[in-house]
């Protein structure tokens, strides 16, 4: 790393004398190295293909390169840069902490310092009164490291013993290691290329958890005997063969059973064993069935079930613990074709369904005795609302997460009996927010086969509809997962000079049900992209902005998107932010021995097919760049990141900077210290956002 840090440090000084003889730095400039590739008869000449040789030094003198001319290009927008990050701060609690989770007699909770980049994580016994103790302080987790990412804590049911898993290299491979919280030393235990998560057995002393294969597929299950041999042999007992699939392991909500579940993109299956034998066998709870999801959770004496078997939209059953095959299985909600059964969270005697009903959450409380149904009241035309932790079983509360554009975040407590709500914390934004300055609105695009695409649309009450606003419209549009309009303190710096924002709700998602997720993906995925030019087109057409105003951004699935609409529309854009982008769509889907590639043919298609190769090879941005203008530019990639290699948005750059035909910036920068999430600092992550934020605002023409 020292060698890569000089290497930088003198390019950047060459940039500076550059600059001090008033000369704009030129771009870097990739060596072409032509790499044939013949598939299903067609033949594709990579002339960058050597930069997936990672840790090669021309590959990384490269990258270093491209990011010193980013930051030599972005000079200028410095005094910007740390306005914005000081804006962005100054919203934020530098002390903050969490709503209390209560769960097995401790009330749980994360708390943050002033200074401090991670959270610490405590619990107090039996009441928030009760003396606070330190479970596990991810700043001293951090300390030495460039990165750290810390999974999910499980505490054994005797609650003595905390499993935690730590990345620190940003490629989701987790260490589990094992913390006596009664002497709050760590055992002398560690289990490596995990998922990070476990799942404890009544016993406190049995556990299970998930290893990862070479390529980063969560592949097998694992029984470990906690023991004070820091090596023990442990237990293979599940290895899931089909590489199209994942599988993981939790306990379910009750804490009476394991799941061993593995899923596709369409397909999954359960095998489930009670936590008091812990040495037993997993049973299948209903083989694999091809095109059919189930979930799976324990209340009492049966098994609720969410599944698409014959229900697009999905349902819920029912089923005796004695008889858990589909034919036993009774509905106790039904499939509906204009409604989303998202989610089923268990308790003792309710089941509380988020569901998705014209791209909004609605959430739906039954009662387990009486099998008597309500939904909550939300009371907005713009909002999300979403279940909350809740961790206690036995309990008649209900802990949801509400929020909206304008609206920053509570959590309520609902009394599922009495449907009666409290509040128990209001997000504050510092700096004297006040909501009734801002405006909020749905909006329908009409797609080109005649679709109603919604919009989610946010600005500052009062701008005119003359077309001459800046918008920044953002989109992703893939793998079912929805973008739900919440409220984000950062927003701020934009709407507060002049910017519209939208959210662009494409096919690909599941804001529409099942089959707005189907009508986006594989060989209809073209319609995420025409969606959005629609959405685009359709703002421009009400006079919310013009083409010279608007910026487009999204990120891994979602640079896709920015990265064919940036071939497909260059005219309609001004410029464009693609973060982590998927662009080498047809080479990475090519390749097995990369991570999630076989487990992803649910979600683009297998190219080995000939029509799919083809179908992807008419989308996929880098096989599409061409000679034409451009908008500019800001591709942002992560050397670690194990979803969306680094060399993907690297030699996306590299081909665009050969091909485009105009002066418009095109910048790549790659952050060498993480993954694919960012940066793992909260305020290392506010100067990253401050960054992207200064090219947007420098890209329409705004400098202060």
């Amino acid at each position: 790393m020292a060698a890569r840090l000089w290497n930088v440090k003198f390019y950047l000084l060459g940039l500076v004398l550059l600059n001090s003889c008033s000369l704009a730095p030129a771009p870097p400039k990739a060596e072409v190295h032509p790499y044939q590739m013949v598939t299903c008869g067609d033949t594709r000449i990579d002339p960058y293909f050597w930069l997936c040789y990672r840790d090669s030094q021309k590959v990384l003198d490269y990258l270093l390169a491209e990011n010193a001319y980013t930051e030599a290009m972005m000079k200028s927008t410095m005094p910007l840069q740390e306005k914005l990050f000081n804006e962005l701060k100054s919203r934020k609690k530098v002390e903050d902490v969490t709503v209390p989770a209560f769960m097995n007699g401790y009330f749980y909770y994360t708390r943050f310092e002033e200074g401090k980049e991670y959270p610490i994580n405590c619990r107090r016994k039996g009441n928030m009164d009760a003396p606070e103790e330190v479970i596990l302080d991810e700043n001293e987790v951090a300390a030495g490291q460039r990165y750290c990412q810390v999974a999910s804590l499980d505490i054994s049911p005797n609650n003595q013993i905390l499993a935690f898993g730590v990345d620190t290299l940003g490629k989701r491979l987790f260490t589990i290691y094992f913390k006596n919280l009664e002497t709050g030393k760590l055992l002398p235990i560690k289990i490596d290329n995990t998922t990070g998560t476990i799942a404890w057995a009544s016993d406190s002393q049995t556990l299970f958890y998930t290893q990862k294969d070479q390529t980063l597929r969560p592949s097998r299950i694992y029984r470990h005997k906690i023991s004070k041999n820091a090596n023990p042999k442990d237990e293979l007992v599940y290895y899931e063969a089909d590489s199209t699939f994942s599988t993981h392991v939790v306990n379910s909500k009750s804490l009476e059973y394991i799941f061993i579940f593995s899923s596709s993109g369409s397909c999954s299956e359960y095998r489930y064993l009670k936590t008091s034998t812990p040495e037993g066998k997993f049973k299948v709870f209903q083989p694999r069935m091809p095109g059919v999801e189930y979930t799976v959770e324990h209340s009492g004496n049966f098994f609720y079930i969410m599944t698409s078997w014959n229900a697009e939209n999905n349902r819920i059953m029912e089923t005796p613990l004695t008889s858990t095959r589909k034919e036993s299985w009774r509905e106790l909600v039904p499939n509906r074709s204009d409604v989303l059964v998202m989610n089923v969270d268990i308790f003792k005697d309710f089941l509380v369904a988020t569901e998705r009903k014209d791209a909004l959450i609605q959430v739906k409380v039954i009662s387990l005795r009486d099998k008597s149904q309500h939904y909550i009241d939300f009371g907005e035309e713009v909002y999300t609302a979403l279940p909350s932790v809740n961790s206690e079983f036995n309990t008649s509360s209900f802990v949801y997460f509400y929020t909206s554009l304008t609206t920053p975040g509570v959590t309520c407590e609902y009394n599922m009996q009495t449907h009666q709500k409290k509040i128990l914390k209001q997000n504050e934004v510092l700096g004297g927010y006040n909501p009734d300055n801002y405006e909020t609105k749905r909006l329908w695009a009409t797609a080109a086969d005649g679709v109603n695409i919604p919009i989610s649309v946010v600005y500052r009450k009062g701008i005119k509809l003359d077309g001459k606003n800046p918008l920044l419209i953002y989109g992703y549009g893939a793998y079912g997962y929805p973008v739900n309009p919440t409220f984000d303190p950062n927003l701020l710096s934009l709407l507060d000079r002049g910017f519209v924002y939208a959210i662009a709700h494409v096919r690909g998602g599941q804001e529409l049900g099942r089959k707005w997720y189907e009508d986006g993906r594989k060989l209809c995925k073209m319609n995420t992209f025409t969606d959005f030019i629609a959405c685009t087109e359709c703002l421009v057409e009400q006079k919310y902005t013009s083409p010279d105003r608007i910026v487009a951004q999204g990120a891994s699935a979602g640079g896709l998107l920015m990265g064919v609409i940036a071939n497909l529309r260059p005219d309609l854009y001004r410029a464009i932010v693609a973060e982590v982008p998927f662009v080498d769509v047809l080479t990475t889907m090519l390749n097995p021995n990369l991570p999630l590639t076989t487990g992803e043919y649910d979600e683009w298609g297998n190219p080995n097919d000939s029509i799919v190769y083809h179908y992807i090879k008419s989308y996929s941005p880098y096989d599409g760049v061409r000679q034409q203008d451009y908008p500019s530019m800001l591709v942002l990639a992560s050397y670690y990141d194990s979803q969306v290699q680094y060399f993907e948005p690297a030699k996306w750059v590299a081909k665009l900077r050969a091909s485009k035909t105009d002066n418009n910036l095109l910048l790549l920068k790659t952050d060498m210290e993480s993954g694919h999430a960012g940066s793992s600092g909260r305020y290392k992550a506010l100067k990253d956002e401050a960054f992207v934020y200064a090219f947007i605002l420098h890209a329409v023409g705004i400098e202060d």
